[in-house]
């Protein structure tokens, strides 16, 4: 499938998800009907406990909680990349304090404009959201302490193009902490062509070795896989896109879909 035409299709369902109604059963990582008998929320972790978390802010499409990694400290310029609705932003405001600054960036309209509301409830000042192309990011070399991303990663079509941005963005000595989908061994090419999979961030992840390659390639040091935790799904859900030997590679192990969080840092 091609890239504009994934990036499509994960607007369309990322714009359905920010204007539907509160109650009703979300659609993306964090939910349950991207596909037959899937319940993504086994993704998503708890932030109730943390300084800043904002219920209306949460959809629960994350895969992990990356600013208990990111090492952000007061003052410094946070970039979220796939910022949906503010959470993990205003997480992150809560750290850098008043003296620092939070960007979200953000491919879907309607999550900006759900963002952008929740922010003026909380009267934030140095919190702003901008919509733009992880790929191909709108803002000047150098701009940013630390840049944070939750489960989004996995969605971006050219993941090397993405992690280029992300070192570009960075000040020298700048660093990522991203929580995000990957694979271990290959999925079976119906999970791969399933464009509801992709959404549901399944079919887009990379295989863990290559990830980290990437990231590597991209020029980054001191990459740390910090949280690694296995998705199962369950078998009603593998056996749509799996016939019975590469159903029972999920079992041995041979095959996995987990959430990872890495870190790693631009050179100074």
């Amino acid at each position: 499938m091609k890239s504009e035409k994934l990036k499509l299709i994960i607007k369309e369902k990322y714009g359905q998800i920010a204007e539907q109604n509160p109650d009703e059963k979300l659609c993306g990582c964090g939910s349950s009907c991207c596909a037959p008998g899937v319940n993504y929320t086994v993704f998503s972790e708890n932030y109730e406990a943390r300084e800043g978390y904002n219920p209306e802010a949460d959809l629960s499409l994350g895969c992990g909680i990356p600013t208990d990694y990111a090492g952000i400290r007061s003052g410094d310029h946070v970039l979220d990349l796939g910022s949906g609705a503010g959470n993990d932003c205003f997480v992150a405001r809560a750290i850098t304090g008043d003296t620092g600054k939070v960007t979200g960036l953000d491919m879907t309209e309607p999550m900006i404009v759900k963002a952008r509301e929740n922010c003026a409830k909380l009267k934030f000042t140095n919190v702003d959201f901008v919509l733009g192309d992880i790929e191909d990011m709108p803002f000047e070399d150098n701009k940013f302490d630390v840049v944070i991303s939750n489960c989004v990663l996995n969605l971006v079509p050219d993941k090397t193009k993405a992690f280029n941005e992300i070192f570009r963005v960075l000040k020298p000595g700048g660093h990522f902490c991203v929580s995000d989908v990957v694979i271990k061994g290959t999925l079976s090419e119906r999970m791969q062509k399933d464009a509801e999979m992709y959404a549901g961030c399944v079919s887009g992840a990379s295989e863990i070795t290559e990830y980290l390659k990437i990231v590597k390639d991209a020029g980054f040091l001191n990459v740390n896989v910090h949280k690694q935790k296995e998705i199962v799904l369950p078998d009603s859900l593998l056996s749509e896109y799996n016939d019975p030997s590469e159903l029972i590679s999920f079992h041995t192990g041979d095959r996995g879909i987990f959430s990872i969080t890495v870190s790693a840092s631009k050179p100074s």
